[in-house]
Formats: C-alpha cells, structure tokens, sequence
C-alpha cells in the first residue's frame, strides 16, 4: 500500500524499484536467482515495473534513499516530536505541510529543490494504471460435491469439473479468482457481511442442477391451478412447510410430474384424498395415495353424531354419583 500510494502521489509509476531484501518483498535473493512475495510480483506487474532488490548487506546500492530517510527524519518527524495531536489526519496535515517546505527547499551546494528536479523526471515515469492495485491474499481450498469452495467462511462456485481438485483462491477486497494449474477458471464478486452466503453461477451448475434454475414458487403454483384446486393447495402447502420456500422446489417438482406419470386428475383426486387425512399432505403422501390406488375409491362422508347415541354414563357418574 505504501507503493500504490506513493505512485498516486507521483502521478505515475517508476520504471524500476530498488526495494532491500525484507521477506515481505523478497521470498529468496541468491547470486543467480531472484524470488518475490507473489503479492509483491503482482504490484510490479500492474504497474509494469520492474523489480531489482539491492545486494544482501550491500546498503551502500542505494546510498542516497539511506541518506535522505535521515534528513526527513529530522526536519519533519523532528520538528513536531513535541506536538500534541487530537486525530490521525491532523497529523497528517502538520506532515504533509512540512514535507511541501522540504521539498520546495533550496539545495545548499546546487540550483533547484526537490520539486524542481521532479518536474523535470515526472515525464519519464509510467503512466498509472485504470484502477490502482488492490493487495490480495493466496489460499488453497479443495472443491466439494456441492461444486463450492469456501474462503473467508464463505462459498463460491466453480465449475463441476472441478469437484475434488485442489484450486489456488486469490482474495481482493472486491473480488475473489480461482485458479487451478495457475490458470483462472472462475471469478466471482467477494462477498461481506454474515458468514455462510452462497455465490453461484449456474454455469458452474451439473447440466441436471441447472434446470432448477428456471423454476420459481410462482411458476410451480400456476401449474398446479392448471391441474386443480387441490393440487394447487397441495403445492401451497409444501412451499409454505419451508422456512426458504427455494427448498420446497424439489418436492413441487416431484409432485407435478406425478401428472406425467398417472394423470391430471389421478393427481387432482390424490390431492384431494390427501387433504381427508391431513391438513398438510406431503409429496410423499400423495405419491402413497397413487401407487394403492386410494384415489380411485369414493370418499367417505364422515359420521355425524345421532340423536339416539350418546354417552351412557351421565354426569352423575363422573361426579362420583350412581357407580356400583
């Protein structure tokens, strides 16, 4: 952050940086063989510059950084070490004041200052880059049976092919890639807030999950009215027995091919066969009532109490009056 910072201040980017060997910057600096941070190699390759760490215990490549890093040293954190500051940006603003008198300064032994010298490199720097770097962070994960990974306890989708491989993830604060033999197979949009959200793409989805997708509670309830108002109140039921009516569209599904199966009104008279049982039918009830043919029988009117049958123990009995 404090390179993409420096090169927004500049107005461009450098053709080379000279860093030291600090891990977070250099992985491994041999005689023959420079690794960078990968995080790090990626700043270099979005600004398109070039990185060249100095020697190992060589300070001496770059003499002039060492030497300056005192002298602001001195007249900025120096001149207002006695200072008190109530907030994070008032001290921002003492800083950036004296740093525009550092570098408006005149040199002691030549003509010019610091910004004068600048003016005149600034057109040999790289112009910057749409949109500044973002760091990222690496993570392996494996793809499971559901064709989901989880970073950053949420979930992402990839491609089914994928189940069971071992991917790389690469996490922005916007953004999260997957990559499989450093090869980008997918991206999605990062995810934030509560843990456990789910991001799906139903390109990623087995051709036998994707046809759920079209379907919708709206969709299922128009075709159950086209098979009959307790098909209809049926399909209801099972929607409203969810909390997240999307996982009664299994079920919804299952219950309307049962027309493709017995018929329309098989299905119109199970349903209404159903409801003589419970309130609530269930696919699996309905299916039942089809395979035992239950919905071919007549319905039963329920008994209605007669006159000339009741309770032969009066209330006399109960309050302990007339028993032998």
């Amino acid at each position: 952050m404090a390179h993409v910072n420096a090169y927004t201040f500049f107005g461009g980017a450098t053709r080379i940086l000279v860093p030291d060997n600090l891990k977070t910057g250099v992985t491994k600096h041999t005689r023959t063989e420079i690794v960078l941070n990968r995080s790090y190699q990626e700043l270099a390759e979005h600004y398109g510059t070039a990185v060249l760490p100095t020697r190992v215990r060589k300070p001496k490549d770059k003499a002039t950084v060492e030497g300056t890093v005192g002298i602001v040293s001195t007249y900025i954190l120096a001149a207002i070490r006695n200072q008190r500051f109530f907030s994070l940006r008032e001290l921002n603003d003492v800083i950036r004041e004296r740093l525009h008198t550092f570098n408006h300064k005149p040199f002691q032994k030549k003509d010019g200052s610091r910004a004068t010298m600048f003016a005149e490199e600034r057109a040999s720097l790289l112009p910057l880059p749409s949109s500044p770097y973002e760091l990222a962070t690496w993570a392996y994960a494996t793809v499971g049976y559901d064709y989901h990974i989880r970073a950053d306890e949420q979930y992402y989708s990839v491609p089914f092919e994928y189940i069971r491989h071992e991917v790389q993830v690469r996490l922005t604060h916007n953004a999260v890639e997957v990559f499989h033999n450093n090869s980008r197979i997918c991206s999605h949009i990062r995810l934030h807030g509560k843990h456990g959200q789910y991001s799906t793409q139903e390109a990623h989805m087995p051709p036998n999950h994707q046809k759920y997708i079209q379907w919708n509670g709206e969709r299922f309830r128009e075709d159950a009215v086209k098979i009959g108002a307790n098909t209809a109140a049926v399909t209801e039921s099972i929607l409203n027995s969810f909390k997240v009516e999307q996982q009664g569209y299994k079920a919804c599904m299952a219950l309307l091919k049962l027309a493709e199966q017995y018929s329309p009104e098989r299905l119109e008279a199970a349903c209404a066969k159903a409801f003589f049982y419970t309130p609530c039918p269930s696919y699996k009830s309905i299916q039942t009532i089809l395979k035992s043919g239950q919905d071919k029988q007549p319905a039963v009117e329920s008994a209605q109490p007669s006159d000339t049958h009741g309770f032969t123990r009066g209330a006399g009995y109960y309050g302990g009056r007339g028993r032998n």
